[in-house]
């Protein structure tokens, strides 16, 4: 029943983190009426809480593992109760700054959750319930949502402290209900380091999500006060248009992870930058408050199946590592969520607009885009390398001249010859001069007519020793139908045509 009941716990959990998250820029229309922030330190109080969510992401994924989910997440909500509350009577900024640093701790466990969940289900279902646990980010438009409206009611300092009745209710509920028995994982943290830093799929995936989530949440941080200022839109209005954008981003991460369960992940990543590059650049663009919505919510949708492919491909690559990948990454996605609030706010001082601001981020989404493509083709490449390597079959490629360009090791154990050996050279290094040369004339008239030859044939290995192959050869052609290069296969059926031939003993 525990074991059952971890995915909606957790996802509660990461609910409430994240709404304790995003309490100062989602209450900042408020804030800046009583506390004095001067217009170009605007976007770093709100972007500061971003900066210990991210950069603690790593150590919290990493414990996930050693001491499970119900520790880390106890724990992390007992640490929030001291920032929510010194935040609700905060009087300067530097109250705001050093609480929302410590508030980063809701958005950093995040990572707890996609190390912890997937241990409960199969790898194919690995991307539907990191999805289901990424919506999760649903918590950034609860508060973005009803904060200001309980504002106008009751202040912003009560509303901060409303989240510390939150918080008690879910450090009960996760000692009570939270999994005891959870699987844990006790490789060092320097170890895990050690085995991922140098694949680059990891720093691949760092910057997907880096776009994705960070997206994400720069658009959370900076929709509220933007939408009040530069379009006039009143403070409640800003906060539901916001809170929209969440809910479509957070709606679409459980589709992204279901999708990447069906289908290739990074396909549907290439589908997901080419939509990020195209909105941003329509945003770059300065337009009216509707196509600005539009370019907004294609954002969103791009953000939300991002996010859900992303973590679909952590635990397939990085089984093993998975708590220490899961915090890198999302480590890179909240920082994702820290620079462009910043970078925005300082191309509007120098320039009084955005428009270079969105049109860097579309060629860093077009950057990721290409990456996706190379890595969706080395993908490729690398299957097929694996097939090529574990086949069962002697392989053997030649150019038109018929220079050998690459054996696989199934070449090596039939002939004896390494690679070493026979690159550069002809296939001729293999004759037993059983067959006479109207025999290969024959095989490569055959090869050129229908592009294909298949047979049997006696050849040498290079301890001298004669076997009989059956072999196939084939000609790869290009558009026009000229020959690139032939690929050749055998098998030794020495042992099994003797048997055929083997008379067998009986009665008359």
């Amino acid at each position: 029943m525990i074991r059952k009941i971890q995915l909606p716990l957790q996802t509660m959990n990461l609910i409430i983190g994240f709404m304790v998250w995003v309490i100062i820029s989602s209450l900042m229309p408020f804030i800046k009426a009583d506390i004095q922030i001067p217009p170009d330190k605007l976007a770093m109080v709100t972007a500061i809480p971003v900066v210990l969510g991210s950069i603690l992401r790593i150590p919290l994924g990493y414990y996930a593992n050693i001491f499970g989910a119900r520790v880390i997440f106890l724990v992390s909500f007992v640490m929030l109760l001291f920032p929510v509350y010194y935040i609700s009577a905060a009087s300067t900024m530097t109250d705001l700054i050093i609480g929302g640093l410590f508030l980063g701790i809701g958005g950093a466990v995040f990572s707890v959750g996609v190390t912890s969940i997937p241990k409960y289900y199969p790898k194919e279902k690995h991307g539907f319930v990191n999805g289901i646990y990424g919506i999760g980010n649903i918590g950034t438009a609860i508060t973005t949502f009803m904060a200001p409206v309980l504002a106008t009611r009751i202040g912003w300092e009560s509303t901060v402290k409303l989240y510390l009745i939150l918080l008690l209710i879910f450090i009960a509920l996760n000692f009570f209900f939270g999994d005891r028995k959870e699987t844990k994982v006790k490789t060092p943290i320097v170890e895990q380091i050690k085995g991922v830093y140098k694949n680059e799929k990891l720093w691949f995936f760092s910057l997907f999500y880096f776009i994705t989530f960070g997206s994400f949440v720069a658009f959370t941080v900076y929709l509220p006060n933007f939408l009040v200022s530069n379009f006039a839109l009143d403070k409640v209005d800003a906060g539901m248009r916001t809170a929209g954008f969440i809910a479509v981003a957070t709606f679409f991460r459980p589709i992204g992870g279901w999708l990447g369960d069906r289908f290739q992940p990074l396909f549907l990543l290439i589908g997901t930058f080419s939509i990020y590059t195209v909105a941003a650049i329509l945003l770059a663009f300065s337009p009216s408050l509707g196509l600005y919505s539009v370019g907004s919510l294609a954002i969103a949708v791009s953000a939300g199946i991002g996010n859900g492919v992303i973590f679909k491909l952590v635990p397939f690559y990085f089984n093993k590592q998975a708590g220490i990948v899961n915090g890198i990454v999302s480590m890179m996605g909240g920082l994702g969520g820290f620079f462009p609030p910043i970078m925005l706010s300082a191309i509007h001082a120098a320039t009084g607009q955005y428009s270079i601001g969105f049109m860097l981020l579309s060629q860093v989404a077009l950057l990721s885009l290409v990456l996706v493509v190379l890595l969706y083709y080395q993908n490729r490449l690398s299957l097929a390398s694996e097939v090529f390597n574990s086949a069962g079959q002697g392989i053997l490629v030649t150019d038109v001249a018929g220079k050998i360009v690459t054996v696989n090791p199934a070449f090596s154990q039939l002939t004896g010859y390494s690679e070493e050996e026979v690159l550069g050279g002809k296939p001729s290094i293999l004759k037993s001069g059983r067959q006479e040369g109207d025999f290969y004339q024959l095989m490569w008239k055959e090869i050129k007519d229908k592009g294909i030859w298949q047979g049997e044939i006696w050849n040498k290995r290079k301890n001298g020793q004669e076997y009989l192959q059956w072999l196939t050869i084939s000609a790869v052609r290009d558009e026009t139908g000229e020959d690139l290069r032939y690929v050749g296969t055998f098998s030794d059926i020495t042992e099994e045509k003797a048997k055929k031939n083997r008379p067998t003993s009986g009665g008359k």
